[in-house]
C-alpha cells in the first residue's frame, strides 16, 4: 500500500484532532446502541428457545443443504449492485497489493457463472442480473488499466508470493503494472509514463484506492486515525492533478431521476437497486476510495477531507482542493472474482484483512469542485 510522506502542520494536526473527538463521540453513541440493541436481541433469543419444544436441530449435512447455504450467501449480493466503471474508461489502481482487484477487473464475469445450479428461480434471476451488471467490463481493453504498489516488486513478490504470478498474467494480456508508487505523488507516476516526454501528465478516468492505510502499526488511535487522515489528504491532493477533465457527472437512476450531489458533510448513499445508470463517457475523472464502514476506519471521515479539507500549515504543504462526492454504494467483495484482500504490515500481510469485521465495505466516489463553487 502507498504510504504518506512529511510532517505535517501544527495547525493541520490540531483541525484534525478536534474532528477526531466528535467522531469518537459520536461512535461510542452509536456504539452503545449497538451494545443495548444486542442486549436486547439476545433476551428475545433465550425466550424463542426456552419455548422451543424440539430439540436443537443437527447441522446441515454436505451435499444439498451445502449447496442451499452457499446460494443463499451469494444472494447477500442484490441484483443490480452498483458497478462504477465503464469499458471506456481508464482506470488508475493505486495500493494494489497483491494485484488481485486488477486481475479481477480485467478478467470479469459473473462470480456466480462457474459455481452450482440455482437452486430457485428467485436465484437464477438474481444471477442473471448480476451478470449483466458486470457484462459490460468484458469489452475494457486491459491496457486501459494501470495497476500499482507501493512496495517495489521484490518487497511485493516477499510480502505476497501469490503476486508474481498475477502480476505476470496481468503484463501478459496488455495491463500495466507499475511498482513504487506512491499516492501521494501520483504526478511523478504521470509524468513519468505521459506523452511528449513530461510535458504534459497523463490523465485518468477513474483513480481507485481499495482499503487504503498507512500500514505503520501504530497501536495509539488518535494518532493511528491522524496517520491515515493524512495518507488520505496526500493521495486527494496528488489525483486532483491526474484526473481528467470535463464536466461534472450525472449520476442517474433506473428511473432516470438525477442524484443531487452532495457538498455537506452528510454521505450521499446509494441504493443498488436504483442506481445502473453511470456517468457519460467525457464526463470529468473521479476518485474512488473504498473502505469497512465501521471503525476505526469511520473516524477518518473520509467524505468530510474530501469535501471540507482541513487547511494545512503556511508555508508548508498546499492547500488541498475540494472534492464534490457523488455517491457512496456497497462495495461487494464477491462480485469480484479471486479478489483477496491482503493486510499491509507485518505478520498480518498474510491474513486476509479481518480488521473491523461487522460491517459492510463501502465506496465513495469524488469528483473535483468547481473552483467557482462555494
Amino acid at each position: 500500500m502507498a504510504k504518506g510522506r512529511g510532517k505535517p502542520g501544527k495547525s493541520l494536526k490540531v483541525a484534525l484532532q478536534s474532528q477526531q473527538s466528535r467522531f469518537i463521540a459520536k461512535e461510542r453513541a452509536a456504539h452503545a446502541a449497538e451494545v443495548a440493541q444486542a442486549k436486547e436481541d439476545r433476551a428475545r433469543g433465550k425466550k424463542r428457545k426456552l419455548d422451543h419444544q424440539n430439540p436443537t436441530p443437527a447441522k446441515p449435512k454436505a451435499g444439498k443443504d451445502g449447496e442451499k447455504g452457499k446460494s443463499k450467501a451469494v444472494e447477500e449480493i442484490p441484483k443490480r449492485p452498483t458497478i462504477p466503471f465503464l469499458p471506456t474508461d481508464t482506470i488508475l489502481l493505486v495500493g494494489e497489493g497483491n494485484f488481485s482487484f486488477a486481475r479481477a477487473l480485467v478478467s470479469c464475469q459473473s462470480p456466480l457463472s462457474s459455481s452450482s445450479t440455482p437452486s430457485s428461480p428467485s436465484s437464477s434471476n438474481a444471477s442473471h442480473d448480476q451478470h449483466l451488471s458486470l457484462v459490460l467490463l468484458a469489452q475494457l481493453p486491459p491496457n486501459n488499466v494501470t495497476a500499482t504498489a507501493y512496495d517495489t516488486e521484490e518487497e511485493c513478490y516477499a510480502k505476497y508470493p501469490e503476486a508474481s504470478d498475477v502480476v505476470k498474467d496481468l503484463r501478459s494480456k496488455g495491463v500495466e503494472v507499475v511498482f513504487g508508487v506512491d499516492a501521494a505523488k501520483l504526478e511523478v507516476l504521470a509524468k513519468r509514463k505521459g506523452k511528449g516526454k513530461g510535458k504534459e501528465l497523463r490523465k485518468w478516468d477513474k483513480v481507485v484506492w481499495n482499503f487504503p492505510h498507512a500500514g505503520k502499526g501504530i497501536t495509539d488511535q488518535d494518532r493511528n486515525i491522524l496517520s491515515n487522515q493524512l495518507l488520505i489528504l496526500g493521495f486527494l491532493r496528488s489525483a486532483a492533478k491526474v484526473l481528467k477533465e470535463g464536466p461534472v457527472p450525472d449520476i442517474t437512476s433506473s428511473t432516470g431521476k438525477k442524484r443531487k450531489r452532495r457538498d455537506d458533510d452528510e454521505d450521499e448513499d446509494s441504493d443498488e437497486e436504483d442506481l445502473t445508470h453511470l456517468p457519460s463517457a467525457g464526463s470529468r475523472g473521479t476518485v474512488l476510495i473504498t473502505l469497512r464502514n465501521v471503525p476505526p476506519y469511520t473516524l477518518w471521515d473520509v467524505p468530510k477531507l474530501a469535501k471540507n479539507p482541513p487547511p494545512p500549515k503556511q508555508g508548508s504543504t498546499p492547500p488541498n482542493p475540494k472534492y464534490t462526492l457523488l455517491r457512496s454504494f456497497a462495495f461487494y467483495r464477491g462480485l469480484w472474482k479471486g479478489y483477496e484482500h491482503r493486510m499491509t504490515k507485518g505478520e498480518r500481510v498474510h491474513g486476509a484483512g479481518r480488521t473491523g469485521e461487522g460491517g459492510e465495505d463501502r465506496t465513495w466516489e469524488f469528483c473535483l469542485k468547481d473552483t467557482d463553487e462555494k
